[in-house]
């Protein structure tokens, strides 16, 4: 499959295709950075969300085994693209079992870990991204968290199951180390920093005196986090169609921006094979990386580029507010 339609700029490139037809093009190690969310694949046949109709697309494998055995081509080529001791972040979930009871889910980011492991990737501790429950209840209407259930027998209820970000390390020495020299700078989170910390940040001496950047690194080096702006993704339904679409919600853009700030170089290069609308480059623009995307939906690919865009467009008019100037205004009342 010949890519349909592209778009490239010195600050990212967005194509419209396969993404491993696209992979096979890009040299062995010079990506520092990948994140993306894989179709979830489903135990009992398919996935349990469909994209789009093509016989290409992930989402539409008729069961979990054939779901990896495609998998695994991406794996294996995001494999070879990765520079050894970089990171690839994938975002998951458990999910649910069609076979079983009321409830049942099946250990999908288990089987993603073994295998990236095949591969060539360390698995560090996966990150777990907190839900609320009644949201959760609300968008999937699951009797296994429904209070009704509790009344009847609770025996049958469940928790809002986490997100999870696992962040597999490519086995090798990083010959280009991610510093942050005066610590970390920004936190992206609900959560504020305490007022009191701001006259460290970007503290030039020793950095055992930065409580600035201590305070953030205990909130990201948590396997918990549970301050994620879960609304704070990038526009999305005017993508969606009726015929093939089931589901459609992007990644947190706090999440992307954590892991391009943590795992990344300024100037460094982000790869999704999964763009869907281009939140990953997104992120990595606005964290000033640069960025790759791949999406096989030409709806999809083409809200990618207005949003990447829309990203350059405000960062040259000075219409994006610095994180830490917004933080501080919040701090201060909001004046």
């Amino acid at each position: 499959m010949a890519v349909l339609d592209q778009h490239v700029t010195d600050d990212f490139a967005l194509y419209n295709g396969d993404c491993i037809d696209v992979l096979k093009t890009i040299p062995d190690g010079s990506i520092h950075l990948s994140i993306y969310s894989p179709p979830f694949a489903s135990d009992g046949g398919g996935c349990l969300y469909h994209y789009s109709s093509s016989e290409r697309d992930l989402s539409n494998c008729r069961t979990y085994g054939e779901f990896f055995d495609h998998y695994e081509h991406v794996v294996r080529e995001m494999a070879r693209v990765t520079m050894p001791g970089r990171i690839s972040a994938v975002h998951c979930m458990d999910v649910p079992s069609r076979g079983a009871n009321i409830g049942g889910y099946i250990d999908f980011p288990g089987d993603i870990i073994k295998m990236h492991e095949r591969h060539g990737f360390e698995y560090p501790p996966r990150i777990c991204i907190w839900k609320e429950p009644l949201g959760v209840r609300n968008r999937t209407m699951s009797k296994a968290l429904a209070h009704r259930q509790i009344v009847d027998d609770s025996t049958q209820v469940n928790v809002a199951a986490a997100d999870y970000l696992i962040q597999f390390r490519k086995r090798g020495e990083n010959p280009v180390p991610v510093e942050h020299p005066h610590g970390l700078l920004d936190y992206i989170g609900e959560r504020p920093i305490p007022r009191e910390l701001y006259q460290w940040r970007g503290w030039e001496g020793k950095q055992t005196e930065n409580r600035f950047s201590h305070w953030i690194w205990r909130q990201y080096a948590s396997c918990f986090w549970d301050d994620i702006r879960i609304d704070r993704t990038l526009p999305y339904k005017e993508v969606k169609d009726d015929e093939d679409e089931k589901h459609l919600h992007p990644l947190q853009l706090d999440v992307i921006e954590r892991a391009c700030i943590l795992w990344s170089n300024p100037g460094e290069t982000v790869l999704t094979p999964f763009a869907g609308v281009g939140s990953e480059v997104y992120g990595a623009l606005t964290t000033g990386r640069k960025g790759i995307g791949i999406e096989l939906k030409p709806t999809y690919y083409r809200q990618a580029v207005r949003n990447c865009q829309a990203a350059l467009e405000k960062q040259e008019a000075g219409d994006m507010l610095p994180i830490f100037e917004a933080a501080m205004s919040e701090a201060d009342g909001g004046e």
